[in-house]
C-alpha cells in the first residue's frame, strides 16, 4: 500500500456533486432573498435587486467538493472560501 492514497481523500460521486450544487444554489437564492427583504425599502416600491453574488458554501459537504465543482467549471471561487455561481 502506498502511503499516498491514505493522505488522499476520496474523489466526491457525481450523485454526492450533483446534491451540493443544489443546496448551493437553494443557499445562494434564500441569502439574495433575505437581502432583498430588508427593512427600508418602501411598500409601495417593486423592492431592490440583491448585491449578494457569492457565498460561502454549506458546510454539510466537505471543501473537496466544492474544489471540484469549481474545478468543473460550475461554480467559480470568488476568495475567501466564498463561491458564486458562474455567468
Amino acid at each position: 500500500m502506498c502511503s499516498s492514497d491514505a493522505s488522499q481523500p476520496p474523489e466526491p460521486s457525481p450523485r454526492e456533486l450533483k446534491a451540493a450544487l443544489k443546496a448551493f444554489k437553494k443557499r445562494l437564492k434564500l441569502t439574495c432573498l433575505d437581502d432583498q427583504s430588508r427593512i427600508g425599502v418602501g411598500p409601495m416600491s417593486s423592492g431592490r435587486p440583491s448585491a449578494i453574488v457569492a457565498i460561502t458554501p454549506p458546510d454539510q459537504y466537505p471543501p473537496a467538493v466544492w474544489e471540484e465543482l469549481a474545478r468543473q467549471g460550475k461554480l467559480k471561487q470568488s476568495g475567501n472560501g466564498m463561491f458564486e455561481l458562474p455567468l
